[in-house]
Parts: C-alpha cells; structure tokens; sequence
C-alpha cells in the first residue's frame, strides 16, 4: 500500500496535455519515415532549385541592371531561405492539422478513445498543438542547420527564426484543426491546401517582396499570417531588426493562434462531448 500511495501523487501531478502529447509521439515514432521527404528534402529541393539554381539567375540580372537593393542588399539564396523556413513550417503546421485530425475524429476515433481516459477535451487540444510544436520545431531546426552549412546565417539573431518557424506552424495549425473538426468528410481539406496553403506559400513573400505584386494584391498579402512569419524570420536572419516592427509580427501570430486555440477548444468540445 505505501508503494501504491507514493506513486499516485506523482501520476496526479502529470499535465494534463502530456498523455495525449506521449500517444502522438508514439504514433510518429512508428511513421516518422514516411514524413523525411515532406520534412526535409522537400524545402532542400526548393532552396537548392530556387536559391541556387534560379538565384545564379536572378543575381546575375540584378547585378547587371543595379537592383540588389530590391532583396535587401543580400543574395537570392539569403533571401528566400527565411521564408522557406517559415512557409514549410506553415505546411507542417496545417498537415498535423488536418488529415490526422480528421482521422482522430472519423475514420480511426483515437480522440474518442483518449477521452474514455482521464483526458478532457482541453488536454487533447493542448497536447496536439505542443506535439505540432514539437514537429515544427524539428523540422525547422534541421532546416536551419542545412542553412548553416551553405554559410547563409549571418545575423546573430538568425537562432531566434527557429522560434517564429514554430509560432508561425502554430498560426496555422490551430485554425487549420479548428476547421477539421467541423467537418464530416476530407474534401474541403484538399480544396483548402489548394486555394489556401498554395498561394500563401506563392505569393506571401516567401519567393520575391511583396512590393512587387499589384496594390490591392499586397494589402491581402499583408493581411495573412505568412507574411508575419516570413516577415520577421527574414528580418531576424539577415539582421534588419526593427523592434516595432517584430513585436507587431509576433503580436499578429500570437493573435492568431490564440483565436485558433479558443475556436478548436470549442469545435472539439461540440464534436466529441456528446
């Protein structure tokens, strides 16, 4: 009895978001193979086709016709690797987000089976978005240190892009799950990834500054989540850090994911509490 006394404190002292958060990484230690391509070598194709291949051709125009200063004074490959960064943690992000959490939901009922634990509702939520954060983050890192390799950091502030690279994947995971968790089946999952995800990855600064697209088309740009993130990872790496102007990025990503975790709290709550 004194044995069983002395453990039961212990387990009572547990978070709560921490036993779903094990099942998650149980489940990815089991898959983690099949997501290396989407992890890691999809955002290395896309920095060595895009920085190296197109930016040889790109820095040979703007060194011919005097424009280096519309990408900042630095290199295409310096870049767009903050963006890279922070546009694939925006895909890590919504992935976690949206067929997982459909199948939780749907197809294999594993939140139906964690929440016949002592697990409450809130405690899935939290334990999925800190296993998103968990992924992000590792992704993002191995990113950064390929980024390293090549010499393309800097700016001593460039570790602090790891960061934003997970607040960025949380703006998005949260409503992402959100909107999942309304659904009864995955077809509006493939529209949002096609008329959601795609542009933003296009057309949010991630490739060319947004100065270049029509008016109308850089104010919506303004607007969405991954201009924020590129944004700051940007200024963050090449050292153009203006204090005003990276707290207003971080408060607009915090915004987001606060007002994602509040709308997945409750769509979860209406979807799995009968």
């Amino acid at each position: 009895m004194a044995s069983v006394t002395a453990v039961a404190p212990n387990t009572r002292r547990v978070p709560g978001f921490v036993r779903p958060y094990r099942y998650f990484l149980l489940r990815y230690r089991r898959t983690w193979r099949g997501t290396l391509t989407s992890s890691i070598l999809y955002p290395l194709l896309y920095l060595l086709a895009m920085g190296v291949g197109l930016g040889h051709l790109v820095n040979s125009h703007l060194a011919t016709h005097g424009g280096s200063a519309r990408l900042g004074g630095v290199g295409y490959v310096q870049f767009i690797a903050p963006g890279l960064l922070v546009a694939s943690a925006m895909q890590w992000g919504a992935n976690e987000s949206m067929y997982p959490v459909m199948g939780g939901l749907k197809w294999l009922k594993t939140y139906h089976a964690l929440l016949a634990t002592p697990v409450q509702v809130k405690d899935l939520v939290h334990g999925h978005l800190a296993w998103v954060a968990t992924r992000v983050g590792g992704s993002s890192a191995v990113f950064l240190v390929v980024v390293a390799a090549f010499g393309y950091l800097v700016s001593p502030f460039a570790p602090l892009a790891l960061f934003v690279a997970i607040l960025t994947g949380l703006a998005f995971a949260a409503p992402v799950a959100a909107f999942t968790s309304t659904q009864d089946n995955d077809s509006a999952l493939a529209l949002m990834y096609r008329l959601g995800l795609v542009p933003l990855f296009l057309f949010s600064g991630t490739f060319f500054p947004i100065g270049q697209l029509p008016g109308w088309l850089q104010v919506a740009a303004r607007l969405t989540p991954l201009y924020h993130g590129v944004a700051l990872s940007r200024g963050l790496m090449l050292g153009h850090v203006s204090v005003v102007d990276e707290l207003g990025h971080v408060g607009y990503l915090v915004g987001m994911m606060v007002i994602g975790l509040v709308w997945m709290r409750r769509s979860f709550t209406r979807r799995l509490v009968v």
